[in-house]
């Protein structure tokens, strides 16, 4: 799941969950899991002296744990807890998962090869070898989300009376309207190309919409060349409904490649269709702006990167399964890809589309409830926000506390004659979301706003270059941070003049200033007006905006100069408490887990004795479970109705916890090549109850899987009447309440 928009293959018996049985005839195997690498089984028969902490063994591939948490989000998809459209989503949401998934990581794979410059990561896999596991892997996964979609969501979906109405079963009254559709709504736009020496195959961008169809006759002009291509032009929806007065009740939907495919004759007349084949190519996708060439201007280099986006290399081919051998091939040959880079589909191409049935049904009934996030109470009775912060700190977890009081801080401060300055990072935003009208209101107002932006948040480059614009219009100060670091740090600045002093009132997070998000992502925001922190959080911005020697700070912990090293050494700490006998433990809820040097110091630790949990969302390199290195190691991951999205490090410390909420996972991107903060929570009360917050993760039986030492995902089962679901345990206890 992108941030944007939105990030999982043979289980043994013993550890797989029972086949979902939805009726007598209907039963889907659970998701096939083998280990990442079934070479690497055999590490435990070494003595644990014996073991390198570096080794290869120790590690699972980055790529393939990335594509078992695809994995985990597809099997949501077969889970009856969640309402049906739901489960719609959820297989929307891996197709956008999988899309990203070739265009960056297999992407870059192959351009290892291609440029001969393959590197091993610390699992010792050589780029080819993990390519073929990769297809292979994710062939299966496909294959299974097609079934998935057409043996379970849509006829439970037919049962709810949403229907998905095929071309070979429409009735003559049906037939009649799409007709007319066809012809006045698609038949203007679209442009159908035969391939012959003048019209050569045509440059198709990435992940369009296409047709292949196969001729048959002479045109007006004596070609005969057999072959064309349809481009579906991207201004027409990928889903019609059908007006009621041609349907029998309910929502009727039909899909434009049926509306396409059905008069297709009429886009070659006096030609003959042999065939009509729905095809999409997924292309390389990561922009590479080469720091050395930027010069000054780093916008300007980012938006001519842009317009090369849509038509990198080839990475993938989609097309239906029916389509001859012959035409396959052709379109291989074109796109210079191999068989395993090809995916035959049994149901439209790209999946993610099916997020229009949201708005074009009305079907509250067949989704989750809405819920009122919750308020804390003296937020809500406040004479103002300022007021509220200076008497103490706040903690908010998201969605299920409300994200307006972030943006009530930002609009009270752009209104407020006492406010001289504000200052803040964006990363994923939209140039027309509260927050940016908010800093608008204040450059205008006069406010000295500064903003740093990070042009290179992917895939939302262009909406961030449109949001800088709107900003420097207003008359804001912006900057992009510093060239080969991201700023991936969640940080707000205010001051505020109060009597004869400048007070600095600050805001923190672990995710982005982004409302829509704040409702589908799990987030820690942090408000305080604490001098140490204010004052380390201006130096912060010091380093972003202008130049300087690394500045010290007393409470943050600031990637790439002192978050690593920190971490190492309060891993460290708990290991020489572990071994003198004094009570250890860590918890560590990230997205991700991949930085070796933070992984080596868990297995020291492990091996000292400490108890440690990871609560891994997503990708983790670390072998849990190896007697010896990391037998005292428990990983699991929570898939569920919410987008897990927290990063905490939490630290036993000999009966006096610490307790660090951070932008930062724990990977090297994060750790030594971006700017991101971790910052302390010093009142016990919040310590506290970040733990009990951790714990319901712990002890969630429900949405977690638990990471084995084969580098397969057991689903946690629930006994009866012992259901414990983490995510419910924070709406009931946070949601829909003023405290």
């Amino acid at each position: 799941m992108s941030e944007q928009s939105v990030n999982e293959i043979e289980k043994k018996e013993s550890t797989s969950p029972q086949p979902i049985e939805l009726d007598a005839e209907l039963v889907l195997e659970p998701i096939p899991e083998q280990p990442l690498d079934p070479n690497k089984i055999a590490i435990e028969e070494r003595l644990p002296e014996e073991i390198d902490l570096a080794d290869p063994e120790l590690y699972f591939n980055r790529e393939l744990s990335h594509l078992q948490f695809n994995a985990r989000v597809l099997e949501q998809a077969m889970d009856e807890n969640h309402p049906i459209l739901n489960r719609l989503m959820f297989l929307c949401i891996f197709s956008s998962n999988m899309d990203e998934f070739f265009e960056i990581r297999v992407a870059g794979l192959k351009s290892q090869l291609e440029y001969s410059r393959e590197k091993n990561g610390p699992d010792g896999m050589h780029p080819k070898k993990v390519l073929g596991l990769i297809s292979e892997h994710a062939h299966k996964l496909v294959r299974r989300q097609y079934r998935i979609l057409n043996d379970i969501i849509l006829p439970k979906l037919a049962k709810e009376n949403v229907k998905f109405i095929r071309r070979t079963v429409w009735n003559e009254k049906q037939a009649a309207w799409v007709k007319r559709y066809f012809r006045n709504d698609v038949l203007p736009i679209i442009s159908p190309i035969g391939l012959d020496p003048a019209h050569p195959f045509p440059r198709l961008a990435n992940k369009t919409f296409n047709f292949v169809v196969e001729l048959e006759g002479r045109d007006a002009f004596g070609r005969e060349n057999g072959l064309a291509i349809v481009p579906a032009p991207s201004s027409l929806p990928r889903l019609v409904k059908l007006p009621d007065d041609v349907c029998e009740g309910g929502d009727n939907l039909v899909f434009l490649s049926s509306i396409i495919h059905a008069h297709a004759d009429q886009l070659f007349p006096g030609m003959t269709v042999k065939g009509c084949f729905q095809f999409r190519l997924t292309r390389n996708a990561d922009l590479e702006v080469d720091s050395d060439d930027i010069g000054v201007d780093l916008a300007g280099a980012l938006r001519t990167e842009l317009q090369s986006r849509h038509y990198g290399s080839s990475v993938r081919l989609e097309i239906a399964e029916n389509c001859p051998p012959h035409i396959v091939d052709s379109l291989l040959k074109q796109f210079d890809l191999e068989q395993q880079d090809l995916y035959r589909i049994d149901g439209p191409v790209n999946l993610s589309r099916l997020m229009a049935v949201l708005e074009l049904v009305d079907r509250p009934d067949l989704m989750y409830p809405p819920f009122s996030p919750g308020l804390p109470r003296k937020l809500a009775s406040s004479g103002g926000l300022f007021e509220a912060i200076r008497q103490q700190d706040y903690l908010l977890m998201h969605p299920f506390e409300s994200f307006s009081p972030v943006i009530d801080f930002l609009s009270e401060a752009a209104k407020d004659p006492s406010v001289v300055a504000i200052r803040q990072t964006l990363y994923r935003t939209g140039a027309r979301s509260p927050i940016a009208n908010a800093l608008v209101e204040a450059a205008r107002n006069g406010k000295e706003v500064t903003v740093v932006i990070e042009l290179r948040a992917r895939f939302d480059e262009a909406e961030n270059l449109a949001l800088a614009s709107r900003l420097q219009d207003a008359g804001a100060i912006v900057v992009y941070g510093v060239v080969r670091h991201k700023t991936h740090a969640k940080m707000i600045l205010i001051v505020r003049r109060e009597g004869t002093d400048l007070t600095r009132y600050v805001h923190l997070g672990t995710g982005n200033y982004h409302a829509g998000n704040a409702r589908l992502y799990t987030d820690y925001s942090f408000m305080t007006c604490n001098k140490d922190i204010g004052e380390d959080v201006h130096r912060v911005f010091q380093q972003l905006t202008g130049m300087s020697k690394e500045l010290k700070v007393k409470k943050l912990l600031h990637a790439p100069f002192t978050l690593r090293d920190r971490l190492l050494e309060m891993i460290n700490r708990e290991a020489e408490n572990a071994q003198k006998g004094e009570p250890s433990r860590i918890i560590i809820k990230v997205n991700s887990l991949t930085e070796q040097k933070l992984v080596q110091s868990l297995y020291k630790a492990s091996q000292a004795g400490v108890k440690i949990d990871l609560i891994i969302r997503g990708i983790c390199t670390l072998r849990p479970g190896i007697k010896g290195i990391s037998s005292n190691i428990r990983v699991r991951s929570i898939i569920g109705r919410f987008l897990e999205h927290t990063r905490v490090y939490y630290f036993y410390n000999n009966r006096n916890p610490q307790v660090y909420l951070s932008s930062a996972d724990g990977m090297d991107r994060n750790l030594n090549n971006r700017i991101e903060v971790a910052f302390p929570l010093q009142d016990y009360k919040q310590t506290r109850r970040v733990k009990k917050e951790l714990e319901y993760y712990l002890t969630d039986n429900t949405q977690s899987w638990i990471l084995q030492s084969d580098g397969s995902y057991q689903l946690s089962k629930p006994r009866k009447g012992e259901y414990r679901s983490a995510q419910r345990a924070l709406l009931s206890e946070l949601a829909d309440n003023t405290r």
